[in-house]
């Protein structure tokens, strides 16, 4: 796939380029793909933007709408899948969304350098539900059609056509975990 969207990332890897993992969780490493001069490379950063202030958590899903991203450092999240979580009690029902047609899939994404003894880390970019999430959440990571990586990476089409939900039918969802009664 990697080699027919000419994107120019190493095909040659190893598990520890890209290792398989059930969940990946705030503060935890992950592999992400980012621009390398006229090339991608996978490289390795922590889940989660640090706290802004004192209180706050980590920022792990950052809102796209309106927001201009030229200036940002951009990247693609490999993903086999993402889940959204619902009810009242814990723990909460899990669903598992996949790309249908696709063995994987990418969710645009934003990296900052390591700052300090802190290393570098990423975030998620979201936007509104489409047709597929709405019933499950109301909002969604962004997931690029591989087409799309590129121009993400680059920046090369509006940030608005990049940036926005699925159309239906796109994502399959499974129920992993049913709520607890």
């Amino acid at each position: 796939m990697m080699a027919s969207l000419a994107l120019k990332i190493p095909i040659q890897q190893i598990e520890l380029d890209l290792p398989q993992a059930d969940d990946i969780r705030i503060n935890d490493p992950a592999p992400i793909v980012r621009a390398d001069g006229d090339a991608f490379e996978l490289a390795s950063m922590t889940f989660g933007f640090p706290p802004v202030g004192p209180k706050g958590g980590p920022v792990f899903n950052f809102r796209s709408e309106g927001r201009q991203f030229g200036n940002s450092k951009r990247c693609l999240i490999p993903a086999s899948a993402f889940f959204e979580f619902t009810g009242a009690k814990y723990p909460k029902a899990k669903h598992r969304f996949t790309l249908n047609g696709s063995p994987f899939m990418a969710i645009a994404g934003l990296w900052r350098e390591a700052v300090g003894n802190k290393p570098p880390t990423f975030t998620m970019l979201t936007t509104d539900p489409g047709p597929d999430v709405a019933p499950y959440h109301n909002r969604q990571v962004v997931i690029l059609r591989p087409e799309n990586w590129s121009a993400w990476i680059n920046l090369t089409r509006p940030e608005a056509e990049l940036l926005r939900p699925l159309s239906a039918g796109s994502l399959s969802v499974e129920t992993v975990r049913a709520e607890s009664s």
